[in-house]
């Protein structure tokens, strides 16, 4: 062999060798490659929404998906515009995906669109919006508003002055919270609510608010409450009055303590639990993870997350750290009051602990685990969760509870 074809193989066995190694760093680069996933709240500073914050950042810290997600948490407050210039400036950072709690369900469609575009997923919790290429992970299309509403009506035996206690505006969990309510107390008149105010989702908000209602009409009878009902409980205790009054509300364990309290219902608080389990976060998390992953696809954008019921003769206190044989409360001072206790999903989320809600951190010692192969689809809500569709004839059905009083309307 001359020294040229000498010379030419030893290029070629090179060039072949070169080929391979940037092949293999090419396919190690890709292996490592994160993507990058924004969590995005419209507002935080309440119990609600940093357990779900928390419960996102634990799993995206738990293997594998340590390994495999960048995570940023953006926090733009409760404007629309905000929240839109936030999801900007993630599509333009190369978002692989945005899990987020929307401040609105329409006003940020024309962004969510143009970044669905661009090829980011959007994962919307508890909060929906009714771009259709958004998937929605809500338990609000499950009917806390109407189911609640009747359990106080049967509770005031159908009549009685009542305050509702609402939300954050132009919110879609409000919105549907408070039309499934009202479209309950309409049967009825002989519910009248005589004051009706928003707490913003935050105990100590929803206490000051409830307190000025109490001190407008101090012969109110009942009162209906979103989140934040642990500050009603306190402002009706802080009135004075022995005298205490029916009160529904959501998850926090100081509410549950409250209704449960033998002492307390003697003085005549009933009530009953249920409402927004930070939980849905998780959820949402997963599905989205699996969705990048391709090990799964979703034939439905809006997928209903079980809305928890818990009246007053069914909370149970644990003993541990987790919801186990059927307890739903924690002793009181194991967390604070405004803790809300929904944060458990044995099936969906078997990797999540009290440290988890509390301060963020992994379980030691979890991994992902993978979620059912079936997903629940919440049904179609005009304005809710889809723009041009039409709603169920038995929109606002109970499924929790049965009328004990005769409606009249």
């Amino acid at each position: 062999m001359t020294w040229k074809r000498k010379l030419i193989g030893g290029l070629a066995g090179l060039i072949a060798a070169g080929f391979v190694f940037v092949g293999v760093a090419d396919h190690a680069q890709a292996d490592t490659k994160k993507f990058k996933i924004y969590l995005s709240l419209s507002y935080s500073g309440n119990s609600w929404q940093s357990e779900a914050a928390n419960i996102v950042k634990a799993l995206a810290a738990t293997p594998p998906y340590d390994q495999m997600v960048e995570l940023k948490e953006v926090i733009s407050g409760t404007e629309v515009s905000a929240q839109i210039s936030a999801y900007e400036s993630m599509i333009a950072d190369g978002a692989d995906g945005i899990i987020s709690f929307p401040v609105s369900p329409t006003g940020l469609n024309r962004t969510i669109h143009k970044g669905c575009e661009k090829g980011v997923l959007f994962f919307m919790y508890d909060g929906t919006v009714t771009e259709p290429c958004a998937y929605n992970v809500s338990y609000i299309t499950a009917g806390f508003g109407e189911n609640t509403a009747q359990a106080l009506v049967n509770m005031l035996g159908g009549k009685g002055n009542i305050f509702l206690s609402r939300g954050v505006p132009g919110n879609s969990v409000d919105k549907r919270h408070y039309d499934g309510a009202m479209a309950i107390f309409k049967k009825y008149p002989g519910i009248k609510v005589v004051d009706e105010y928003y707490g913003m989702w935050d105990d100590q908000t929803t206490q000051s608010e409830t307190a000025k209602a109490l001190a407008a009409h101090p012969d109110v009878d009942g009162i209906w409450a979103q989140a934040g009902e642990d500050g009603v409980i306190k402002a009706l205790l802080a009135t004075g009055n022995k005298k205490l009054i029916p009160v529904t509300g959501e998850n926090s364990n100081g509410f549950r303590l409250a209704i449960a309290n033998p002492d307390l219902q003697a003085r005549g608080l009933q009530g009953t639990s249920s409402g927004s389990p930070p939980a849905t976060s998780g959820y949402a998390f997963k599905l989205m993870m699996e969705l990048l992953t391709k090990k799964r696809t979703l034939d439905t954008h809006n997928i209903q997350y079980p809305l928890p019921w818990v009246p007053a003769d069914q909370v149970k206190l644990c003993p541990g750290d987790k919801f186990e044989n059927g307890c739903n409360t924690f002793p009181e001072g194991k967390v604070p009051d405004s803790f809300v206790t929904e944060v458990f999903e044995a099936n969906l989320l078997p990797e999540l602990s009290l440290e988890t809600a509390l301060k963020g951190e992994p379980t030691p010692g979890a991994t992902i685990q993978p979620l059912p192969a079936t997903v629940e689809a919440a049904p179609d809500e005009p304005g809710i969760n889809c723009q041009k569709c039409q709603p169920a004839a038995n929109l606002y059905h109970l499924t929790k509870i049965e009328p004990t009083v005769q409606a009249t309307n």
